[in-house]
C-alpha cells in the first residue's frame, strides 16, 4: 500500500520540493513533482536548475522527449484532462488521458487535490504550506487517507 508522508508548515513549497528531489536523487530514487498549474511547473523547472551550485538534478517536463530517461519528472494538474483528481489516472477506458509517466516510485504533490494515481506510487509526499486554504485542503486529504487506511506520517517543519 502507498505510504503517504505529510510535510506541513512549509514556507516555500517549491524550494522544499527541490530539496526533496535532491535528497531522492542522491538516494537513486525516481520521483514525479506534481505542480498545481503550468506556471508553477515552469517555476519548479527553473528552480531545479538552480537548487545548488554543486548539484545537478536531471529532470524533464512530463511528456517531453527525455522524460522516459529522467529520474525527476515535473508535471502539472492542467496536463491531465479534468484536473488532478479526475485526470491523473489516465490510460483507463472512459477516463481522461495524461502524459505517460515513466516511473511511479515517489510523488511529491504540490496541489490541493488528491491525485487519482495515488495507488500506483510507492510513496507520496503531501507538501502543505502555511497558507490557511492550503492547510485546510491538506487536513481534508489527511482525513480521507486515514479513513482509507493508508499508512500516514506527519512532519511539521520548524519543530524539533
Amino acid at each position: 500500500m502507498t505510504r503517504i508522508d505529510f510535510h506541513t508548515n512549509i514556507g516555500d513549497k517549491l524550494g522544499y520540493a527541490c530539496r526533496l528531489a535532491r535528497k531522492a536523487y542522491g538516494a537513486r530514487g525516481k520521483l514525479v513533482l506534481l505542480a498545481e498549474d503550468a506556471q508553477q511547473a515552469a517555476a519548479l523547472d527553473a528552480a531545479l536548475w538552480t537548487v545548488s551550485d554543486t548539484d545537478f538534478l536531471p529532470h524533464a517536463l512530463a511528456g517531453a522527449t527525455l522524460a522516459a530517461q529522467s529520474p525527476i519528472i515535473v508535471a502539472h494538474a492542467g496536463q491531465f484532462a479534468g484536473g488532478v483528481a479526475d485526470g491523473f489516472a489516465g490510460g483507463v477506458a472512459g477516463e481522461a488521458t495524461a502524459p505517460d509517466l515513466p516511473h511511479f516510485d515517489m510523488l511529491v504533490n504540490l496541489t490541493r487535490d488528491t491525485p487519482a494515481l495515488l495507488d500506483r506510487f510507492v510513496r507520496v509526499f503531501e507538501i502543505i504550506s502555511t497558507d490557511e486554504a492550503d492547510a485546510a485542503a491538506g487536513r481534508k486529504r489527511y482525513a480521507a487517507y486515514k479513513q482509507q487506511s493508508y499508512p500516514l506520517t506527519h512532519f511539521v517543519a520548524g519543530q524539533a
